[in-house]
């Protein structure tokens, strides 16, 4: 039987499903819960879904809201999340009404002065902004590499076309944000396969580069295709980025290195390599080095 007949629940409502809270939180060590977003679970019986996604918002997110920014592209399908919120999912929404408030820790509030009926849709009760504003939205008040990685990872799970999130921005006015939303929008793509390798873009370009090919394919020593996250193929200089998650095990790092060597003693390639480390903070070490490939002096950096 699925525990609350499958539905999702707060956790404030765990002891009408368990014995104990230590009940509870030991149905999530072993699997039997999962958790959806911050303080709401369903059985892990229960495949995800967006229905699902927003039926566990309808518990937090008020009836005259809307579900907005990282939790609408959640229910839509999308990761849009800064890495200092990629351990929690706590629902975000909208209100036109400064009198509104989120209940404490469950939910992030915003004020709107206005959310336009073609900007809302609804999924199994949930009232959110549609792809397209909640694109516009991320693009306009996240910090700059974030916003571009956001709307990347919409582009990328098909929620959105570039084409149309630039026509979309172009319409919209006196909104905060703005100017550096229609400079980003012109840059998203669906080809970014990580939020390292779109703020890893960002800087590329904000260092005044050439746009490089984006997953630019290439032939190792076996006859394998694989794939430069960025590439400037006529200078055989490619820029890959290499996150935590994939590219700090011992065997990833050999892995990476093998291949690096093999098309640069094979066929010439040269590689700058970006880190988390190197595209945030002051050091203009990266831009530096990929700037000295490329024959060109980087801007100075605007963002850290």
């Amino acid at each position: 039987m699925l525990i609350n007949d499958g539905l999702p629940f707060h956790s404030g409502e765990a002891l009408d499903h368990f014995a104990s809270k230590r009940a509870f939180h030991e149905a999530h060590r072993v699997g039997r819960l999962r958790w959806i977003a911050y303080a709401l679970s369903i059985d892990a019986g229960v495949p995800d879904s967006p229905s699902v996604r927003a039926r566990a918002a309808r518990l937090v997110v008020p009836d005259h809201a809307v579900a907005s920014d990282d939790y609408a592209a959640f229910v839509l399908g999308a990761d849009t999340r800064s890495p200092g919120h990629r351990w929690e999912q706590r629902p975000m929404y909208l209100v036109q009404h400064t009198r509104y408030r989120s209940a404490p820790g469950y939910a992030r509030v915003r004020q709107s002065n206005h959310i336009p009926d073609d900007d809302v849709m609804e999924i199994s009760g949930l009232r959110l902004t549609t792809p397209l504003r909640t694109a516009s939205d991320l693009l306009r008040l996240r910090k700059r590499p974030y916003a571009r990685a956001a709307a990347d990872a919409m582009a990328f799970a098909h929620l959105i076309q570039p084409d149309d999130l630039c026509s979309y921005i172009t319409n919209l006015s006196r909104l905060p944000g703005l100017r550096q939303a229609q400079e980003l929008a012109v840059r998203v793509t669906h080809l970014a396969e990580s939020h390292g390798e779109s703020w890893q873009r960002c800087r590329i370009l904000d260092a005044g580069f050439p746009r490089p090919t984006l997953q630019y394919p290439v032939f190792d020593s076996y006859g394998v295709e694989r794939r430069l996250d960025m590439a400037y193929e006529g200078l055989l200089t490619a820029s890959e980025y290499d996150g935590r998650e994939f590219h700090t095990a011992e065997s990833d790092r050999a892995s990476d290195q093998a291949r690096r060597s093999d098309l640069a003693g094979r066929l010439g390639w040269r590689f700058s390599i970006g880190t988390y480390e190197r595209i945030f903070g002051s050091s203009t070490a990266f831009e530096d080095e990929l700037g000295g490939f490329l024959g060109q002096a980087p801007l100075p950096r605007t963002w850290r």
